[in-house]
């Protein structure tokens, strides 16, 4: 356990937050509700950002970008959108400052009409399709947004819920009910890909209930994860927003028939969230454990020596260990790069940007040791005098903390490709098997709640899904419908609250 970090069983929220400062990916910022995502943190973020933009352009998705301020009148074309997100709203209301007597600076200007910082733009981009589309030949529309958000939280935590945050946006739009459902679904399936694949998150996929869906939409999918505490965290959504959009801003086209119809619009996004996700799924006492494939840094050398003489055998001897795994060429350009901080930089590779970093610095081994894994870094090579001597270094996993001597002459870029894609499968087993044993099924209430109680976790629950009877479960249990999912029991049950027979199971969770 390290001692800046307090442990998971002693205080878990404390814990989380010990563990995204001791990394250096966040930290508070001078405006309230609003965090710092620090160097680490946002190269996590890229990660994510760069394999979900290529996963998103290979089912035909393009981006573009729009304004971040809405006209609040937009707001109030879709009724049920301005009554899901008004509350949240931050709201621009003049356009310059200006000096006052007393030196101070002061709002001037007021606008004529408030401006609304985007909460999510489904209303700007609503009133941009209904300019774009005029025929079902502009059909479909597959524009995604790399942007910005803000909503007013009250209770936030870092990457958890804050009042702004970064994220992605698709919005689409459709001749069809079916080919929106279908868009729908699939970006579903494309999150619940990355999520597994990428963040080695095991998640389920389901529909949200009608109280538990996006204002203005007339269905949501969902992704949940389930994170150490017992908790869950919903990792991303896709609503099929039927014509509501469509309707509100007078996006039609000309059909087949030679008659305006209104379009069919999907909306979809993820966000800095799952940074959160796979801190929470993943990480340990003693810091943070990054997935491999969105770890900036995959392994870092730790030299040992102490002596001039042992510095240049060492430092020949690493030469040569990266020269096996990377290549002369590659380590002959890193020759060429400054080196920040006593820190020399490689790439392993150059499309993903994720590095290999020799650790120089004047300080003892046991420091960077403690250093590299409170990073999550997953791999940690050793090297002093005798292991030159003996031809071999010394490999030590972040997972687990297994530790292997691996010979000179076995190293290669598939050696380490090969140890990066078992850490990862490793991963993933493990959280799988976490959220495996901590789902269980209940047949009445009462034993409900005693699981959500004393052991947390998903509950399966055969439910009729209804406002006043969600609203009642979770002020009693703090507990909320996270999905209905897709794979239901071919039999039918009885509902948990109301005794009646119902086809339907639920997914129960207390959540972020």
């Amino acid at each position: 356990m390290a001692k800046n970090i307090k442990t998971r069983a002693d205080d878990y929220a404390q814990w989380y937050l010990d563990v995204i400062k001791a990394a250096q990916l966040a930290d508070h910022s001078p405006v309230r509700g609003c965090m710092v995502i620090r160097p680490d943190g946002f190269a996590v973020w890229e990660a994510i950002q760069r394999d979900l933009d290529h996963r998103f352009k290979e089912t035909g998705h393009v981006n573009a970008y729009f304004p971040l301020l809405i006209p609040q009148s937009f707001l109030t074309r879709e009724a049920q959108h301005v009554e899901g997100f008004a509350m949240e709203c931050a709201v621009v209301t003049h356009s310059k400052l200006e000096k006052k007597e007393d030196g101070s600076l002061g709002p001037a200007g007021e606008l004529e009409e408030p401006l609304i910082i985007r909460p999510t733009s489904e209303t700007m981009i609503g009133s941009m399709y209904s300019d774009w589309i005029q025929s079902y030949r502009d059909l479909p529309v597959l524009i995604n947004q790399w942007a910005n958000v803000m909503r007013w939280e009250m209770r936030t935590r870092m990457f958890l819920r804050t009042a702004e945050f970064l994220w992605q946006e698709g919005h689409t739009a459709h001749e069809t009910f079916d080919e929106a459902e279908e868009e729908t679904r699939r970006m579903l399936d494309v999150y619940a890909s990355f999520a597994e694949e990428s963040l080695a998150v095991p998640v389920l996929q389901g529909r949200k209930t009608e109280r538990e869906k996006f204002p203005g939409a007339d269905v949501t999918y969902t992704i949940e994860g389930l994170m150490q505490d017992g908790k869950a965290l919903q990792c991303g959504t896709s609503h099929n927003l039927g014509q509501n959009f469509a309707k509100a801003f007078n996006i039609e086209y000309l059909g087949r028939d030679q008659k305006k119809h209104h379009c069919w619009t999907t909306s979809w996004g993820v966000s800095t969230r799952l940074i959160g996700a796979l801190i929470m799924a993943h990480s340990d006492d003693d810091g943070l454990v990054l997935p491999p494939r969105v770890a900036p840094t995959v392994a870092v050398i730790v030299p040992i020596c102490r002596k001039d003489e042992e510095k240049a055998k060492v430092r020949d001897f690493i030469e040569r260990a990266l020269t096996a795994i990377l290549g002369p060429e590659e380590v002959a350009a890193a020759r060429h790069r400054v080196v920040a901080h006593g820190l020399e930089s490689y790439f392993f590779d150059h499309v993903t940007h994720q590095k290999i970093l020799v650790d120089w610095r004047d300080t003892r081994p046991g420091d960077k040791h403690f250093h590299w894994e409170q990073r999550g870094v997953p791999f940690r090579l050793e090297v002093g005098p005798r292991d030159v001597d003996a031809e071999s270094l010394v490999v030590k996993r972040r997972l687990d903390r297994e530790k292997e001597t691996v010979a000179l002459d076995d190293l290669s870029r598939d050696w380490l490709q090969g140890r990066l894609d078992d850490f990862q499968s490793r991963l993933l087993e493990r959280a799988r098997r976490f959220r495996d044993e901590n789902t269980r099924t209940a047949t009445s209430y009462d034993e409900m709640k005693k699981i959500l109680a004393n052991e947390g976790g998903f509950v399966r629950a055969y439910f009729e899904p209804g406002e006043a009877a969600e609203e009642r479960i979770q002020a009693e249990t703090k507990a909320s419908v996270r999905c209905i999912p897709f794979d239901q029991p071919a039999a039918s049950g009885k509902c948990i609250l109301s005794g009646n027979d119902t086809p339907t199971q639920v997914l129960f969770a207390q959540a972020y």
